[in-house]
């Protein structure tokens, strides 16, 4: 690859970066795993980056690729033995002048999305990160109907996860 389309990767990358982690975040339970997924979802948008035509905006194409890269091996995962979660145990103390409400309710809502299945995972993600329906299908590759669909029917799951 040449220096200048190499210079144009790093420098999207950077401003972009953001969107790596958040998928990271989903798809992970700890920091080891959080950084392993990141570096491979950068290795797989390096290896596609003279693929990319600019059809769609970079940052649509940087989930797509990153949510894919997650799914795939979010499934390979879901075949290997369970582990404890590192944070579940982890003693933390916290001032008693902190208020964590935030912190628990996201901690509660990042649960129940992970018990969701792997698309349904990246449609909320999707969703919560402000896409319109029109850039959700898009980097989903399904109908923009069957994204709204999809969504109503994920929150009516979420609902009934997060309100027994």
């Amino acid at each position: 690859m040449n220096k200048e389309l190499e210079h144009k990767f790093v420098t999207e990358l950077e401003s972009n970066q953001n969107i790596v982690h958040k998928v990271c975040s989903l798809y992970t339970n700890d920091k080891d795993s959080h950084n392993d997924l990141f570096q491979e979802i950068t290795i797989q948008l390096w290896k596609a980056y003279p693929k990319f035509r600019g059809d769609a905006k970079f940052s649509t194409w940087m989930y797509r690729v990153a949510l894919n890269t997650a799914i795939t091996l979010y499934r390979k995962s879901k075949r290997r033995i369970r582990t404890q979660d590192y944070d579940s145990v982890i003693f933390k103390i916290k001032a008693d002048e902190y208020d964590d409400t935030q912190e628990r309710q996201l901690k509660l809502m990042y649960d129940a999305v992970k018990q969701l299945g792997d698309i349904d995972k990246a449609l909320v993600f999707l969703y919560l990160e402000d896409k319109d329906y029109s850039e959700i299908s898009e980097t989903l590759g399904i109908s923009e109907v069957n994204a709204r669909v999809k969504m109503n029917r994920i929150k009516n799951k979420l609902r009934t996860i997060l309100n027994p």
